[in-house]
C-alpha cells in the first residue's frame, strides 16, 4: 500500500489485488483488507466480490483480471497488481489448460479413502503421482490434496502439468519481488502480524461467520490461512493454542510463495527488509513507465 500511495502522488494508480482471500465479503481481519479510508485514496479491485459460501478459481480471476487492466488503462490510469496468490500470477502470466470437470464418483471415493487411510495416505500417493503438487502443498490441506489426485484419476495427468503447460507470456510491466533479505525478519514480521490480527478480534470474526449457518471448514474461504486455524481451534476449544499454530501457517505460507518466485527467473528483487524498499520499489515502477512512454 505504501508504494501505491507514493505512485498515486504522481500518477493515477489503481490496484488489482491478486489475493484469493480477498474476494470474499466478511473475511477482513484475518485478510488485513484495506479499509474504506485506503480504498478512498487508491481505487482497489477484487476485492469483496463474494460470499464465503462461493467458490473463486484462478480461470474466472484471469478472465476478471484482464477485464480491469483493460478498463483501467482505458480511463489512461495505470493498473498495479498487488498481492501473494502465486498461482493466479501464474495463470496470468503464463495460461491454464482447461482443468478436468468435477466427478463425483472419483470424489466421493476419495473422501471415503480418506475417512478409512487418513489423510497422509492421500498426501503420499500424490507424492508418488504428482510430486510437484505435493512440494507445494501442505499435508494438511485435505482440499486441495483430493482435488489434484481427482485431476491425475480422471485425466492421467498430474495437476502441475495443467499449470505448466502452456508457452510463457510475461507482462511488458516489471515484475517486482519484495522478498526479505533476513529471514529472521521475515518471522518477527508474521509473529506480530497474526498476534496484531487476534488483537483486533480475529477469533470473533470467525464466530460471526460460523453463526450464519451457511459455512463449513471445508469452503475456500474457511481453508484460507488464518481461518482455517481459527475455526479449527473453536472446534477443539483449543484457543490458547492458536497463536502458535497460525503463525506457524503462515511461516509455511510465506515459504511457498517464495518458492513460486524463485520460479519466476524474471522478477526484479528488492530486499522488503530494507529501510530504502519503499523507495526503491516506487523507483523501478517509474522506471517502467519511463521506458514505456519513450518507446511509444
Amino acid at each position: 500500500m505504501a508504494v501505491a500511495e507514493a505512485l498515486a502522488a504522481t500518477h493515477p494508480v489503481e490496484i488489482v489485488s491478486v489475493d484469493s482471500a480477498l474476494v470474499y465479503r466478511g473475511l477482513d481481519i484475518g485478510t488485513a483488507k484495506p479499509d474504506a479510508a485506503d480504498r478512498a485514496r487508491v481505487p482497489h479491485h477484487l476485492i469483496d466480490i463474494i460470499e464465503p459460501s462461493q467458490s473463486y478459481s484462478a480461470a474466472r480471476f484471469v478472465a476478471d483480471a484482464n477485464r480491469l487492466i483493460g478498463e483501467i488503462a482505458e480511463r489512461g490510469h495505470l493498473p498495479l497488481l498487488v498481492g501473494g496468490t502465486m498461482l493466479y500470477f501464474r495463470a496470468l502470466f503464463e495460461g491454464l489448460d482447461a482443468m478436468p470437470a468435477a466427478d463425483r464418483a472419483v470424489r466421493a471415493a476419495l473422501a471415503a479413502q480418506a475417512a478409512r487411510d487418513g489423510d497422509h495416505a492421500l498426501y503420499e500417493e500424490l507424492q508418488r503421482v504428482d510430486p510437484v503438487s505435493a512440494a507445494r502443498l501442505p499435508p494438511g490441506d485435505r482440499q486441495r490434496i483430493q482435488r489434484a489426485l481427482e485431476v491425475w484419476r480422471v485425466s492421467g495427468r498430474p495437476l502441475s502439468e495443467y499449470h505448466s503447460a502452456k508457452p510463457a507470456r510475461r507482462p511488458h510491466a516489471p515484475l517486482i519481488s519484495l522478498e526479505p533479505a533476513d529471514r529472521g525478519w521475515l518471522h518477527a514480521r508474521i509473529e506480530a502480524r497474526f498476534r496484531r490480527m487476534l488483537a483486533d478480534g480475529l477469533v470473533r470474526e470467525v464466530r460471526e461467520l460460523r453463526r450464519r449457518g451457511d459455512l463449513s471448514a471445508d469452503l475456500p474461504s474457511m481453508r484460507s490461512v488464518g481461518y482455517r486455524q481459527t475455526w479449527e481451534a473453536l472446534d477443539a476449544g483449543a484457543l490458547e493454542t492458536l497463536a502458535e499454530r497460525g503463525i506457524a501457517a503462515t511461516r509455511q505460507l510465506a515459504k511457498r510463495q517464495l518458492t513460486w518466485l524463485r520460479s519466476m527467473p524474471e522478477r526484479q528483487i528488492i530486499a522488503c527488509d530494507a529501510p530504502d524498499a519503499t523507495a526503491r520499489a516506487v523507483a523501478a515502477v517509474r522506471a517502467a513507465i519511463d521506458s514505456q512512454n519513450g518507446a511509444a
